[in-house]
């Protein structure tokens, strides 16, 4: 075959994570694939699985599968005659008697060339006369043009694989984050809560002692100002959550007025001591992006050989087979059975372009130039997983030391509010001092809060940046019964929707995205599993 073979562009990837603080003494030990389950949230893994059953831009991935499984399909269809026809006639003729076309002896010359009769009377005005035939023609594949494509639409269904992997590992992202999201808005909601209680007490003390004449209504007035403000935060707080919910609504392929019934009271999940992230290497292959852009650049390799071909010339072979009667001259039309009314016909041939003026030249160098982006794209991809693994990897390490800080923060704010309350009754002190802790004390619990959330986040980050939950397509097929039905019911799609069909046995992640070797015969074309 003309072309070049597709080899694995070089990338650069690091030996070692920067953060390698983040991990566990087994830093290289296998990533956890179903890793939201490590959160012991019951409520976020059914999120998860009514998400997987429902969204729809998952099922659309999953039918782009069965799209570029037909367009290999035709591809392989391609080695074979690419024309094949069937055609046949009945032919029904009347000719006048008396007409200067009988009279002047044209028509019986013709006919008895033809016939052997001698004239018009002999056969009469009818002339019935049938035929069929079958014609074939067939490019031979001398230079790989149908084998590179069939290479080319491989590795985009393949590249459709690992599209689908993407968008299920950036569905279980998605949910996992928004559903975070909302535990920390309903803890920040708690929280401000709470700091209302107390600030609603602080200003019943207030209240009290200037209606006592123990201070003026300076203090009142600062105690309902500093209440109304924290109270203003809870409306913003709620709208900030219902938008998530909505967000998480869409991910699970639902309305959101039924999100609240699944969402159970619940925390914010745990922050993990500490994580496993393997080895950066591993990225290549877990990666489902990577793994598209790897295959998406195979194809685009093997275009560049079918564009070769055009410049080269086609070598053909074609041929016809049939028969023919009549009931003309005493024939019968059930005469086109006898082997007599055969007819056979076989050539060969080629064609050379010529005079093309750079057209097909400048196509292949199209083909080069779009293999090339591809190239870089693949590359570009490894360096941006690299990028939001060491993100993800950052956040939750320097989120989980802020929490310390911030834990440690919240006590001694509590403490400082109790003991300004108390100061403030006693005399000891004026309302400004109230005032200050109070604030104090709402921002640091918030921060906390807020911190908390953004760890686990990272935590999510991470385990997105490296590629896991994909698997959990493992035994299932890409498309839902619902989806299959719909698709069946309307154009017969022979056994295609059967996930042995349209899904390949081995993994894609398990293997290169090289090209196909020299010389594969068509049955092992045919397989998608090889």
């Amino acid at each position: 075959m003309v072309g070049p073979n597709y080899r694995v562009p070089a990338s650069q990837v690091e030996k070692n994570w920067v953060e390698h603080k983040a991990l566990s003494s087994q830093e290289h030990g296998a990533v956890d694939v179903l890793w939201w389950e490590s959160f012991h949230d019951h409520t976020l893994v059914r999120l998860i699985e009514i998400a997987y059953e429902n969204n729809p831009n998952l099922q659309s991935a999953g039918v782009n599968i069965l799209k570029e499984r037909a367009l290999l399909n035709r591809s392989i269809g391609n080695l074979l005659p690419q024309q094949q026809a069937v055609s046949g006639a009945y032919n029904y003729s009347y000719i006048p008697q008396s007409t200067s076309f009988s009279q002047n002896g044209t028509a019986n010359g013709l006919l008895s060339a033809l016939t052997g009769a001698n004239n018009l009377a002999a056969i009469g005005p009818y002339i019935v006369s049938n035929q069929y035939f079958f014609t074939s023609s067939w490019e031979i594949d001398f230079w790989g043009k149908y084998r590179r494509q069939i290479e080319s639409d491989k590795n985009d269904y393949l590249a459709a694989i690992a599209s689908y992997d993407d968008a299920l590992v950036s569905l279980i992202g998605d949910v996992a984050q928004d559903y975070v999201a909302i535990r920390t808005y309903e803890e920040e909601i708690r929280i401000t809560q709470e700091n209302i209680k107390i600030q609603q007490e602080s200003l019943r003390i207030a209240t009290a002692r200037f209606q006592g004449g123990q201070t003026s209504q300076l203090d009142v007035t600062q105690a309902q100002s500093e209440l109304s403000q924290t109270e203003s935060q809870i409306p913003n707080l709620e709208n900030s959550m219902q938008q998530t919910k909505n967000a998480l609504a869409l991910l699970l392929g639902m309305p959101p007025v039924g999100i609240n019934a699944l969402l159970t009271p619940g925390k914010i999940p745990a922050v993990p001591s500490s994580l496993v992230a393997g080895i950066p290497k591993d990225l290549l292959r877990r990666r489902p992006d990577v793994r598209q852009a790897g295959f998406a650049a195979a194809g685009k390799c093997a275009l560049i050989g079918v564009q070769i071909t055009n410049l080269l010339p086609s070598f053909s072979l074609s041929g016809s087979f049939g028969a023919t009667s009549s009931d003309i001259a005493g024939q019968q039309l059930t005469n086109i059975f006898n082997w007599q009314n055969t007819l056979v016909n076989a050539a060969n041939g080629f064609t050379m372009p010529i005079f093309n003026y750079g057209r097909l030249v400048n196509q292949v160098r199209v083909a080069d130039a779009t293999f090339q982006e591809a190239i870089l794209k693949y590359q570009n991809s490894v360096l941006n997983a690299q990028k939001e693994v060491e993100n993800g990897l950052s956040a939750y390490y320097h989120g989980r030391e802020s929490m310390c800080f911030l834990a440690e923060a919240v006590k001694a704010a509590k403490q400082s509010t109790k003991l300004a309350i108390v100061r403030y009754i006693q005399g000891q002190a004026n309302y400004t001092t109230v005032l200050t802790a109070l604030q104090q004390q709402l921002a640091v619990e918030s921060s906390f809060v807020s911190k908390q959330g953004s760890t686990i986040a990272g935590v999510v980050s991470t385990y997105r940046a490296l590629g896991g939950g994909w698997e959990l397509r493992n035994g299932h097929d890409v498309l839902s019964d619902k989806v299959k039905k719909e698709m069946s019911d309307r154009t017969n799609w022979g056994k295609m929707l059967d996930p042995k069909n349209h899904l390949p046995l081995v993994s894609p992640e398990n293997r290169p995205a090289n090209a196909i070797p020299k010389n594969r015969p068509l049955w092992n074309l045919m397989n998608i599993n090889q």
